[in-house]
């Protein structure tokens, strides 16, 4: 994962709007991913993330230009969708975008009809396990971060990670099995 260049992130801090810009650019996919996989819906997704940009760029002048800016901001973001989604609970609203995985053009009707069940039914899953779970399914598989990325990002131990990792999988395979799917491989991936 590439992060935003130092000199692009001290032009921002003294109030460049195109250093801003470059930075915005250079994450606003990610962000988005991480937004999407925290709440599951594209345009609350998208929502989010904008105002998790403004948010990080009115508090530009906390930012520790030593240190990589997407980690900075992800708390930023993450804070707002977890806010965001005890909000949607309070008010019992559920609503999820289901993610489709991009088939090979030459797989068959029936290859593409059973992987988008099986996406489905691992999205839904997702989304019953507490958002705290989710979030480090989310880092860890659909934002491929080592271990030691996501230990910066939520300022934890990477013991922590792959404790609360190991839980979210239990967590997520009975969620799976609760749904009458097969369980999702609890395989190693130690790095």
């Amino acid at each position: 994962m590439t992060d935003v260049s130092q000199e692009t992130l001290l032009a921002w801090k003294r109030g460049s709007v195109k250093a801003f810009e470059e930075i915005v650019d250079a994450t606003r996919n990610r962000a988005y991913a991480v937004a999407l996989g925290l709440v599951g819906n594209s345009e609350d997704a998208r929502d989010l993330s904008q105002d998790s940009f403004i948010a990080a760029h009115r508090a530009r002048g906390r930012f520790d230009v030593s240190k990589p800016f997407f980690p900075w901001f992800y708390r930023i973001l993450r804070n707002r969708c977890l806010n965001f989604i005890r909000q949607r609970a309070r008010r019992k609203e559920i609503s999820m975008d289901v993610l489709m995985e991009k088939e090979s053009p030459a797989a068959s009707p029936d290859t593409v009809l059973i992987g988008k069940e099986r996406t489905e039914r691992l999205w839904r899953a997702l989304f019953r396990i507490s958002p705290e779970h989710r979030e480090i399914i989310v880092l860890r598989s659909i934002e491929e971060l080592s271990y030691r990325e996501i230990s910066e990002t939520l300022n934890i131990s990477e013991g922590t990670v792959m404790s609360r990792l190991f839980y979210a999988r239990k967590a997520l395979s009975a969620a799976l099995t609760d749904l009458g799917a097969p369980l999702v491989k609890e395989g190693d991936d130690a790095e």
